[in-house]
């Protein structure tokens, strides 16, 4: 479901580039809401949410696609915590699915999907490995590295249950918006794969902008 938001730009407590290939950790209070801007179009922006209070309650797709009844995510999902509670709430969105069964990249996926000689390509498992080490504050650690949603990414579920990596339905500008319900931490790795047809074989920025409500 396409939605648009009355939020503006210019009402935003802060906004921030994360280039392709890189990381954001941070914390989204309660009652805040996050922008996520695909600036290019058909990006994907490998993200993991935990309660900030305490991360072993973290973002969970199987209890949110149970939920909502919907495989794919997109405006009116709730994110559900993998001890049933609500995270956060998609309350706008402008691209009309994001992908959360298709998981994030990673040296040993990148080695079967493409090739042995893929393997020492940068992932976005590497980039979340990244941030977690630089911001201990946060008390997250590879054990916590579980489910993620890949915003803006399109992974079509075949009729036999399969997955497609196809190409993204994304373009400049869309967004998706999402109101916490919790103090929650946001873990986002803005995807550097260059062998996936869903970013166009070009990872670009995104911009992430907050607002207090």
């Amino acid at each position: 479901m396409i939605r648009e938001s009355e939020r503006t730009l210019s009402q935003a407590r802060e906004r921030q580039v994360v280039d392709a290939g890189d990381y954001y950790i941070g914390i989204l209070r309660a009652g805040e809401t996050l922008r996520i801007t695909d600036l290019e179009g058909n990006q994907a922006a490998d993200t993991l949410f935990y309660n900030a209070a305490d991360p072993a309650e973290r973002y969970s797709a199987t209890d949110t696609i149970c939920q909502q009844g919907n495989v794919y995510l997109g405006a009116g999902s709730v994110l559900i915590s993998s001890r049933g509670n609500p995270m956060l709430d998609v309350v706008a969105d402008t691209c009309g699915r994001h992908d959360t069964v298709g998981g994030a990249c990673a040296s040993e996926s990148n080695t079967v999907r493409y090739d042995l000689a893929r393997r020492c390509m940068h992932s976005c498992r590497d980039s979340w490995m990244l941030a977690i080490a630089e911001h201990e504050e946060y008390g997250l650690d590879k054990r916590d590295i579980t489910h993620n949603i890949n915003f803006f990414m399109n992974v079509p579920i075949t009729a036999d249950g399969g997955l497609q990596f196809a190409d993204g339905i994304s373009a400049p500008g869309k967004y998706v918006e999402l109101t916490a319900r919790m103090d929650v931490i946001v873990l986002m790795s803005n995807c550097p794969q260059l062998n996936n047809p869903c970013n166009g074989y070009n990872p670009t920025p995104v911009e992430l902008a907050v607002w207090d409500h």
